[in-house]
């Protein structure tokens, strides 16, 4: 049975949802998830991503709109934004500058990410992040043309960051929580909370399902 904590995220105290043993099988999730065709991920992940068993969201929604409903008070119709099997495996050398950064995946209060942990081990976690000039840990349509100009012209004065994933604190960024990973737990959170995965320098960054960083991510529009 899945259970339920409600924290909270930095100075802002943006709602974080913990949810362990999450999915009834997630034993049969990595199976399904073996025999899948996994290609380059689009929109700056940096990995592969492959298609969900046809049942996962109409067995885990419910669970969602439930946590959702308590942790941001959003209580309306669940539009699935996207959902995916996903891999981080690009290697460090190949990272483009936005994914060496901590990010947003979306701007407005009704869009709600989830990431559910599927490597035995538990693996690399997900961190939360401040902008250490503007102070901003969450970036909502109010607040992109500010956050983006600083960011634009830190990176043009003092340099782009080097070709590594993100962990820890760094020039910019302050990394205000980081969250671990551990087999069959999902994370809820709000989509303009600045994060990132926290990726390890030692992971192998295997695209394999059965070795690498197998997660689901999902995102979504609650109303």
């Amino acid at each position: 049975m899945t259970s339920v904590r409600f924290e909270s995220i930095g100075a802002e105290a943006q709602p974080l949802v913990i949810l362990d043993d999450f999915a009834p099988d997630p034993d049969g999730l990595r199976s399904v998830a073996q025999a899948a065709d996994f290609t380059p991920a689009l929109n700056h992940f940096p990995g592969v991503r492959a298609a969900l068993p046809a049942d996962y969201l109409a067995t885990q929604l419910p669970i969602i709109a439930a946590a959702a409903a308590e942790a941001f008070g959003r209580t309306g119709p669940i539009t699935v934004v996207d959902a995916s099997f996903s891999i981080v495996s690009t290697p460090t050398g190949e990272l483009t500058i936005p994914q060496r950064l901590p990010h947003i995946d979306a701007f407005t209060e009704d869009r709600i990410a989830l990431i559910h942990y599927l490597s035995p081990a538990g693996g690399d976690g997900t961190a939360f992040f401040r902008h250490r000039s503007t102070g901003f840990e969450t970036v909502d349509d109010a607040r992109r043309d500010l956050f983006f100009r600083h960011l634009d012209i830190e990176l043009r004065h003092r340099g782009v960051p080097p070709p590594e994933y993100v962990l820890g604190d760094t020039p910019l960024f302050e990394c205000i929580r980081t969250e671990s990973a551990r087999y069959n737990r999902a994370l809820l959170y709000r989509s303009w909370n600045l994060h990132s995965g926290a990726i390890s320098p030692d992971n192998a960054l295997s695209a394999d399902p059965d070795a690498g960083r197998l997660t689901v991510t999902g995102f979504f529009s609650i109303a």
